[in-house]
């Protein structure tokens, strides 16, 4: 059996202090980038993750870095190393080259090599997602854009941007003339390079504090164990090959049926092992749903990790077990250029991360999740207009201002504040209070939908309903959503969840569907409304804990009529004055009235 053993000389305590000081650094990148960034997008969603790769290429530390961003990021340094051959200290490098290890163009990926006593131990990572790149329509999601060329962001292949610490002005006036709000952007720009350069200076404090050789032992040990942890982990399961299937949403006229996704897992506890087959997916389309590579890998591996122990360490040691078929050319994969990767951190990325998660529960109760909430719809929209507070000045900038359900477990209902699959919940959602003082909007309501929720013994979380409009010039409105037609799936007898929707609301209040990929100016009076899609269901909703089902719908989680339709559950009491409970000897006859139907059908 091919197993990693630990070396003996390790010493646990010293291991087990630098993995936390190095978890640290991050989170002190994770802060300082959160506080000085300048674009509601990062400083407000914090749509921005932080690491550490170590010299060799290697993610070492990621802390609470968004999945789709940060388990390829080592292969942007690996760029960053090949590209440029006088790396020196002083040195930091712009990358959002989709085609060279980067996700999407939109992620400003800010690369810092970090030197001690000559050698280049460690690059700090801080990957930002702009509110604007220079694309040729005002959104970092061009989906319909059919090539790089259509789409028009400016690309920077691990581009040097400082010199012996001193920026390189001509990438700046480049992005200046190009880019919207050009002075939001510097601020981020600034922010991002700021992160990279206190990592920097942390890195070497430790570097010094317990010498180099320390350090690099470290390093080793650190993956070695990771990797025991993620031996230990899949060691666990048993052996099987795993088959699932899932399908994005149409997009007319180049997608009439959508695109179809599929996932074959081999998994092989002997050897400790799992190899993930995407072969079987469609070749590159023209239009901006392709996955890069980073954001294949990144989608796999989140759906891999949310069905192990939630302890094992998410890094290259870990990532050693896991063996990735791709093929290049395809959907799922890695991209052939041109073709636009502009929303490849979502969408497909979504439906990737579900059906690779959504797979492990064939293995049996207990094992793996349903699948979460996608779509980036109307509470994800990038918005753009004139402010007539500043003197009719420019504003461009992304809302995540609402949320998908999150999906249900084996264990566990699912989270409110999910998101979206590709970030787990690890993202923030935005102040209305804040956006309303930052964009020249309101918004006129935001409520989660009672009984939307993918029941089962553990439901998933509803979704939300949200409209919002300008107040004075027009706001053009902007959202590649998903989730319109094909509702996230429940597994093992839960029920899936619902789909999104979006609607333009005249200023008369008459709604008018819109198709699920949407670019559109709403005026003065009027809104734009939508529905984010929820979570779907773990397991037979007849066998929920009627104590859950009545909190549910003391929450206004759940409805009244769904609790015994869907549930079995029967109340007493009322709502109005607060004397519902359980009606204990009902629900247990409903309950087993039902079962025997099931059993008769």
């Amino acid at each position: 059996m091919d197993r990693v053993q630990a070396s003996s000389a390790i010493d646990p305590v010293i291991t087990a202090v630098i993995a936390n000081r190095i978890d640290g650094v991050v989170r002190e990148m994770t802060n300082t980038l959160l506080r000085a960034a300048r674009s509601a997008v990062i400083n407000s969603a914090r749509d921005f993750s932080c690491a550490i790769v170590t010299g060799d290429n290697q993610l070492l530390a990621c802390a609470e870095g968004l999945p789709i961003h940060i388990f390829g990021v080592h292969n942007q340094a690996r760029a960053m190393t090949e590209f440029h051959a006088d790396l020196a200290e002083g040195d930091a490098f712009l990358h959002n080259d989709p085609y060279s290890g980067n996700t999407h163009p939109a992620d400003h990926c800010f690369l810092v090599p970090v030197f001690f006593e000559g050698e280049h131990l460690f690059t700090a990572a801080a990957k930002a997602h702009q509110a604007d790149i220079g694309n040729s329509i005002p959104t970092t999601y061009h989906a319909a854009a059919k090539d790089v060329y259509e789409e028009g962001s400016l690309i920077f292949p691990a581009v040097r941007i400082q010199r012996n610490f001193e920026t390189v002005e001509d990438v700046v006036r480049m992005c200046r003339s190009r880019i919207r709000v050009a002075g939001q952007w510097y601020g981020d720009f600034l922010a991002g390079i700021g992160a990279a350069r206190v990592a920097e200076r942390r890195l070497k404090e430790l570097c010094a504090k317990y010498g180099k050789d320390t350090i690099k032992t470290f390093m080793r040990d650190w993956l070695d164990y990771s990797e025991q942890r993620m031996i230990h982990g899949i060691a666990k399961l048993p052996k099987a090959k795993l088959v699932n299937t899932g399908r994005h949403d149409p997009f007319e006229p180049l997608l009439p049926e959508g695109i179809p996704l599929k996932v074959e897992l081999d998994i092989d506890p002997q050897a400790a092992t799992i190899t993930v087959d995407l072969r079987d997916n469609i070749d590159n389309i023209d239009c901006g749903f392709n996955e890069s590579e980073a954001c294949t890998v990144s989608s796999v591996m989140a759906g891999i990790f949310n069905s192990l122990d939630p302890e094992i360490p998410r890094n290259s040691g870990s990532f050693r077990r896991v063996k990735l078929l791709m093929r290049e050319g395809a959907v799922v994969g890695k991209p052939r250029f041109p073709h636009s990767c502009s929303v490849a951190t979502t969408n497909v990325a979504d439906r990737l991360v579900n059906c690779t998660g959504a797979a492990f529960a064939q293995l049996g109760d207990g094992y793996g999740l349903a699948e979460g909430g996608v779509g980036m719809g109307v509470a994800f929209s990038v918005v753009s207009g004139k402010d007539h507070r500043y003197g009719d000045s420019p504003y461009v900038n992304q809302l995540i201002i609402a949320n998908n359900g999150g999906p249900a477990s084996a264990r566990a209902d699912g989270w409110l504040t999910y998101g979206l699959p590709v970030v787990g919940g690890l993202m923030y959602r935005d102040s209305v209070e804040i956006d309303e003082l930052k964009h020249p909007m309101e918004f006129k309501h935001m409520r989660l939908i009672p009984g939307s929720g993918g029941a089962g013994r553990f439901r998933g979380a509803p979704g939300c309903d949200i409209a919002f409009g300008p107040k004075e010039h027009p706001v053009t409105v902007i959202y590649p959503c998903d989730g319109q037609h094909f509702a996230p799936k429940g597994v093992r007898g839960g029920a899936d969840g619902t789909c999104a929707e979006g609607w333009h609301v005249s200023a008369n209040g008459l709604e008018t569907k819109l198709p699920n990929v949407t670019q559109i100016e709403v005026k003065k009076g009027e809104l734009i409304r939508g529905l984010d899609a929820s979570g779907a269901g773990y397991g037979d909703p007849l066998k929920r804990d009627p104590r859950r089902v009545l909190h549910d719908v003391l929450e206004k989680w759940e409805t009244v009529t769904r609790a015994q339709a869907v549930y079995g559950v029967v109340f007493k009491g009322s709502l109005d004055d607060e004397t519902l409970a359980v009606d204990v000897t009902a629900t247990t006859s409903l309950r087993a009235a039902r079962a025997a139907e099931a059993t008769t059908a």
